[in-house]
């Protein structure tokens, strides 16, 4: 059990008969009235974001959250499969469950969130940075850029992120899967 002072960032509770983790939280002293705490929660199970305000000192259940090395190995019908770095075994998310689902290349290193009573896999996390090489983009023009102007491009697994004019085809780029933006050029 937790209540409202222990609220923090990614911290995950039970509310609702469903597993949330803590987007942002705001403690709120107005002057006339009791103190209220307001959050945005995430739904660990469908991803759904919803705004909540629990009163100060309200009780919640905590739940325990474990993340795990895994390994993406393949997308297919069923969902996406990875497999467990440390047992070998192999375990599947259905693909709506995931977010940013075409940043993952196979062979890449993730964190999968599973809660610890009931061993079951609830998302997967990518690194906060992926190398991905540029597969297509239109060509840029020399000397038109005097303005932060992007342009589309397609990377490896066929997601589209937006890029600086100067980057070309075949090269190698950095994307924060956190924003779905180009970070830097991959020096070879």
């Amino acid at each position: 059990m937790a209540d409202t002072s222990d609220f923090k960032n990614g911290l995950c509770i039970e509310y609702n008969n469903d597993l949330f983790t803590i987007v942002e939280f705001q403690h709120v002293k107005p002057g006339k009235g009791p103190a209220f705490v307001r959050t945005k929660l995430k739904s660990l199970t469908t991803g759904k974001v919803l705004d909540n305000t629990f009163s100060s000192g309200h009780k919640v259940t905590t739940a325990r959250i474990e993340r795990r090395p895994h390994q993406f190995l393949y997308k297919d019908d069923i969902g996406m499969h990875f497999m467990d770095t440390e047992t070998f075994e192999q375990i599947s998310i259905p693909e709506e469950n995931i977010e940013n689902s075409d940043l993952y290349k196979e062979g890449q290193e993730v964190d999968i969130l599973i809660h610890a009573e009931t061993e079951k896999p609830l998302s997967c996390e990518l690194p906060p940075f992926v190398e991905m090489k540029v597969t297509y983009t239109e060509p840029g023009i020399k000397g038109d850029t005097a303005t932060n102007a992007t342009k589309p491009a397609t990377v490896e697994t066929g997601a589209e992120v937006k890029v600086p004019l100067f980057i070309d085809q075949d090269e190698v780029i950095k994307v924060d899967t956190r924003t779905r933006s180009y970070s830097e050029r991959v020096k070879k």
